[in-house]
């Protein structure tokens, strides 16, 4: 399960990276209806919404702390872990991240929430 460990660090090394690193990345590994629920009540389901929502400022820096993983079964399971993370020019990020994936032929993410501390 060190796998899925390595597709959420990937992901955020996507994300700290500019230009399209996060879109490809997601691209890859969301599945068709996927969700993400970010602070202040963000919702965005699909994986085409959430591909057309990564055009943020990428990540400064991120440190991913106590990652472990809960399998769900053969084929499903969640990682869960604490992050801190900081874009430049801005206070830093630090949240309670969980996500699930399910696997077919390669693992998908089907469901991504993060909850500040």
């Amino acid at each position: 399960m060190h796998e899925l460990i390595e597709l959420e660090q990937q992901g955020w090394r996507a994300l700290a990276t500019a230009g399209d690193a996060g879109r490809k990345f997601y691209a890859s590994v969301l599945r068709e209806d996927a969700v993400m629920l970010f602070p202040g009540g963000m919702r965005i389901e699909g994986r085409e919404r959430i591909l057309e929502s990564l055009g943020a400022q990428p990540w400064e820096s991120f440190e991913i702390d106590d990652p472990k993983v809960i399998q769900l079964s053969e084929d499903a399971a969640t990682v869960v872990y604490k992050v801190a993370a900081r874009r430049k020019g801005t206070a830093p990020y630090t949240a309670l991240i969980s996500s699930t994936y399910v696997r077919r032929t390669t693992w998908q993410l089907v469901a991504h929430q993060q909850t500040p501390v």
